[in-house]
């Protein structure tokens, strides 16, 4: 990923956002300003402080939020109407902050098999998707649990097998380590870490990151930085497993 669109590239990037402005209704003050971004087979951690406009930008790259200014490009292609960005989100998958907001069905395997059948599979292959699915995030025989009645680690699995069943070949994810215990949060990560896709990465969960990430970027000010280095540091901290052997890494944005 590249914030500089006159550099030329060896590929074509597969997301592109060009000279986007954003505001949202009310605000004199802009969430972005001139912002441009180059996504290509890429694993991006994606840094800023709260309101920094991360999950905004996420938003703007489906079609979720219009830009008051500029375009969001798809292979190339321009994506100016709902059309193209429904051709856009068959292919991109996005993972939001709280899983409530993505699961809307009454059962488990309803939700999962729900973005298939909208892609034209017929019963029987949404069904076959499902089951592989829940297999592939670590739960099995899951398919008729109630989905309002399950925790919210297993919330954020179920809303990450409903965007994997769809098969993109982009994932943007927005704190997907949010209400994961230590064993789900490491299934998470063997998961992520086994895609063979370009993704986006919000956390705040420095570990999590630096274990799957190949670049960083931050925003600030409305503008997107890259992180020239990732330090390993020491420090003091107290917690309740402190007796077990474990790293932190934080990054420097320079």
């Amino acid at each position: 990923m590249t914030t500089d669109t006159s550099k030329a590239t060896l590929s074509q990037p597969i997301i592109e956002l060009r000279h986007i402005d954003f505001s949202y209704p009310g605000d004199r003050k802009p969430v972005f300003s001139d912002l441009n971004l180059r996504l290509q087979k890429e694993k991006i951690g994606l840094l800023g402080d709260n309101g920094s406009g991360k999950t905004t930008m996420l938003q703007l790259m489906v079609g979720l939020l219009k830009p008051t200014k500029g375009e969001v490009y798809f292979h190339g292609r321009a994506m100016r109407a709902e059309k193209d960005f429904f051709r856009l989100r068959r292919e991109v998958g996005m993972l939001f902050q709280h899983a409530d907001d993505q699961l809307f069905c009454p059962s488990v395997i309803e939700d999962v098999a729900f973005g298939p059948l909208n892609l034209g599979r017929s019963k029987e292959e949404a069904l076959e998707i499902s089951i592989k699915t829940l297999h592939s995030v670590g739960l099995n025989g899951y398919e008729d649990r109630i989905t309002h009645q399950l925790s919210g680690g297993e919330k954020r699995l179920v809303a990450l097998a409903t965007v994997l069943a769809m098969q993109p070949s982009v994932l943007l994810m927005d704190e997907p380590t949010n209400d994961l215990d230590h064993d789900a949060r490491s299934r998470l990560l063997d998961i992520l870490a086994g895609l063979d896709m370009a993704f986006i990465l919000i956390s705040h969960d420095w570990d999590f990151l630096a274990r799957l990430c190949t670049g960083f970027y931050g925003l600030e000010h409305g503008h997107l930085h890259k992180s020239k280095s990732i330090k390993v540091h020491n420090h003091s901290h107290a917690h309740a497993m402190g007796g077990l052997g474990h790293h932190h890494s934080g990054s420097v944005m320079k």
